[in-house]
């Protein structure tokens, strides 16, 4: 099929994209196009004018500064991989990387696309969520911080403004010696999950840190915080551990689809949680 008629501007500096969005309050952003476009050529989107990003410079890079990894919201998913500052301070997005779409979708995706389209079954939200990042957005009105438990508002959903662009996801660098851990299941791998998580522990000196998230259970990840707390007044037994993990799985509103009922959907939440704290915690 074929999208509707549109009109597209094809900016080149931030600056004119933020006039842009102050200006057209229906606008699209066009990142990858990898989510945007199969909507468009189905007509379940018909947005009647684009901004595509391709062309906007200084959104693409990743870097370290005060004690977080930096992703511009234009870097390719490809970019993602066996990067050596991912890698490094933040491996649960390295465990993550293997999973998101396919080569072909990842030469194009963007990290920011990602994110900002907020599908609860995609990787890199969850990430973001277990890690409680940092989303920045910028408007013509200035730069806002948004915490990453409070971006993801609700099924393709974030707490952006019409008129905000995201310019730049951080993480928090894991501390030394952090494990990690993803699982998910789907389909067929590079699919999106049908149930996931995401889990890192840190062994610091003041106790355990935990960070752990669920996706494709609700309309947003869920944040295991209870489970996290646990682990932060000491690690638990295995007895306490799993009465902690079906907590956890009680709280979950799964919708039921043609991939999976409600309930299946929690037990292979239960299955990876659970699969992910046996790798983090042996």
């Amino acid at each position: 099929m074929k999208p509707a008629p549109f009109e597209m501007a094809r900016p080149r500096a931030l600056t004119e994209v933020l006039d842009l969005l102050s200006s057209h309050s229906d606008a699209k952003l066009l990142a990858g196009g990898q989510s945007l476009v199969p909507l468009m050529n189905l007509r379940m989107a018909t947005p009647e004018f684009l901004i595509d990003l391709g062309q906007v410079g200084g959104l693409t890079g990743i870097s370290v500064a005060n004690g977080e990894l930096r992703i511009g919201a234009m870097a390719r998913q490809k970019d993602l991989f066996d990067h050596p500052l991912v890698e490094l301070h933040a491996p649960l997005v390295a465990a993550a990387m293997p999973y998101v779409g396919h080569v072909q979708t990842r030469n194009r995706g963007t990290a920011g696309g990602s994110v900002a389209h907020a599908d609860p079954a995609a990787e890199l939200p969850l990430v973001v969520t277990a890690l409680n990042g940092t989303l920045i957005a910028q408007s013509k009105r200035g730069v806002r911080e948004i915490p990453g438990h409070e971006f993801f508002v609700d099924a393709l959903t974030t707490a952006l403004d019409s008129d905000e662009l995201l310019t730049e996801i951080r993480l928090p660098s894991a501390p030394k010696g952090a494990r990690v851990a993803f699982w998910e299941f789907a389909r067929r791998h590079g699919d999106f999950a049908i149930a996931s998580a995401a889990v890192q522990l840190s062994r610091l000196d003041h106790g355990i840190e935990l960070k752990a998230a669920l996706g494709g259970v609700g309309s947003r990840p869920h944040v295991c915080r209870e489970l996290s707390e646990a682990f932060a007044a000491g690690t638990p037994g295995s007895d306490r551990v799993a009465k902690l993990i079906e907590h956890e799985i009680a709280l979950l509103q799964p919708q039921s689809d043609l991939q999976a009922s409600a309930e299946y959907r929690r037990h292979l939440a239960r299955v990876s949680l659970t699969k992910c704290l046996q790798q983090v915690v042996t």
